[in-house]
């Protein structure tokens, strides 16, 4: 497990998670730039891994609890500047819904022909890769 570096804003940690073909997005009632569709995610606390902090976000934002599977890779985002950890993550139960009602607007399970619907500029390269593995 990976500790994430300190910095000014803290580290932010993605589940990526992926049912029955699908993956699992997230839509932001605040959208950071123009991300508004993403993973479940948020900030990295102190003592905190990428994994766990992916784990306790996807249940606080969508009622699912999940297992970090591994974690796929860091990167600073292009978009916001922040170190981003992507962590690949499996169903253990529940049924996603809108937990979080303050922070997230909806929720979708997308098939990758509509990937680009909700992200039209593209996940990161780890995410990729890790999507083409579970989805082709």
């Amino acid at each position: 497990m990976s500790e994430p570096a300190t910095a000014d804003k803290p580290a932010i940690a993605a589940a990526i998670i992926v049912q029955d073909g699908r993956l699992l997005l997230v839509q932001r009632r605040v959208s950071e730039g123009d991300l508004s569709w993403q993973f479940p995610a948020g900030a990295v606390e102190p003592g905190e891994t990428f994994e766990d902090a992916a784990v306790r976000e996807t249940a606080e934002e969508t009622g699912l609890t999940v297992e970090a599977v591994k974690l796929l890779g860091e990167r600073i985002h292009p978009k916001t500047g922040r170190l981003m950890g992507y962590v690949a993550c499996d169903v253990t139960n529940g049924t996603a819904h809108v937990a979080d009602t303050e922070e997230l607007a909806d929720l979708a399970w997308a098939t990758p022909d509509q990937f680009e619907d909700y992200v039209p500029y593209g996940f990161a390269p780890m995410v990729q890769e890790y999507l083409k593995e579970q989805l082709d």
